[in-house]
């Protein structure tokens, strides 16, 4: 079992000089505010609205939802009895999801474990500081908001017109990690989801002569981290239709203004494309992840082929006449 929580007035000395402002919350209602939309969306053939099958379109869709992270959890070992799972939320549909269905298992789960939602402000202009401590403050589960201004960080390093992405996420992951240490959290989760790792087997293909995605589950570079992705078997329009549905509170992930010319989305772009003329093929490619035969690529530290040989009987001898009838 993880050790009980920080003090919060301990947690006012993190190492990486992050004002961290803890709302330890009150009992409160769960988010609920999909009811209204999913009655707007769904009408019958006289236009309408049928409340029956909007009802049972959410239902099927958070059941699939549901039993996709409960799948990834067992499939991975994702969580553990007594894990202390430090959710990331980034305030986007993901992350939203993500934190939700958590909730959800871990009610129904039949192990132990703690859920603490901790955010990251950036200090990016416009950034709607009251928007996720307000959500947050209707979860029944302890919560962080870290503040650190990376914002200026990134702008002080990166030229204008080139892509932050790359020192912004090092930043954020590195912020995240030292927060987890603080807090005794024994496994990191965030918000990437089956799309998300399809595209990065692409980027990595393109753009990096590697052929690697992004697993469900790995240890931090430092050997200190268990970074866990419980979306990984979710599609991204899943997570879309859900999020509205549940009427998150989205914050929008171009407050810097660097996303419209990532190589990701040009990424995007093609699997769509490809998606509209094959339908599933996304999918395919992401079960071919799960089915790799090493000794069918080329390297050579995945494979012996060195090793590879054939008994040969030596005493056999080459035919006298060119043409053989088998």
């Amino acid at each position: 079992m993880s050790p009980p929580l920080s003090n919060p007035v301990s947690i006012m000395a993190f190492d990486f000089c992050v004002s961290t402002r803890c709302l330890l919350l009150s009992r409160a209602a769960r988010w609920s505010g999909w009811a209204a939309t999913v009655l707007e969306t769904s009408q019958d053939e006289s236009g309408r609205a049928d409340p029956r099958k909007g009802r049972l379109e959410f239902n099927k869709l958070r059941k699939r939802l549901r039993r996709q992270v409960g799948k990834a959890i067992a499939d991975f070992e994702l969580i553990e009895p007594g894990d202390r799972v430090m959710v990331c939320i980034s305030g986007g549909k993901d992350s939203h999801a993500m934190l939700e269905i958590l909730m959800a298992l871990r009610d129904s789960a039949p192990i132990d474990f703690e859920i603490v939602a901790v955010t990251l402000d950036q200090k990016q202009p416009g950034y709607p500081e009251e928007v996720l401590p307000g959500y947050l403050e209707t979860l029944n589960i302890p919560f962080y908001i870290l503040e650190r201004d990376t914002y200026s960080v990134v702008r002080s390093v990166i030229p204008e017109g080139k892509t932050t992405c790359g020192l912004c996420s090092r930043l954020r992951r590195g912020t995240l990690y030292g927060f987890a240490d603080q807090i005794g959290a024994s496994k990191i989760a965030l918000g990437h989801h089956r799309d998300d790792i399809v595209e990065t087997l692409f980027l990595n293909l393109f753009f990096g002569g590697k052929l690697k995605a992004m697993p469900a589950k790995l240890k931090s570079d430092d050997g200190r981290h268990i970074v866990i992705r419980p979306l990984a078997y979710c599609k991204e329009s899943d997570l879309e239709r859900y999020a509205s549905d549940m009427q998150f509170p989205i914050i929008p992930c171009n407050l810097c203004g660097t996303q419209e010319n990532l190589q990701r989305q040009e990424i995007k772009k093609m699997l769509r494309e490809w998606e509209r003329g094959y339908p599933g093929r996304t999918e395919t490619i992401f079960r071919a992840l799960g089915n790799v035969a090493p000794s069918h690529l080329l390297d050579r530290a995945l494979f012996d082929f060195e090793g590879l040989a054939v008994e040969v009987d030596a005493s056999l001898g080459l035919p006298e006449i060119g043409v053989v009838n088998l």
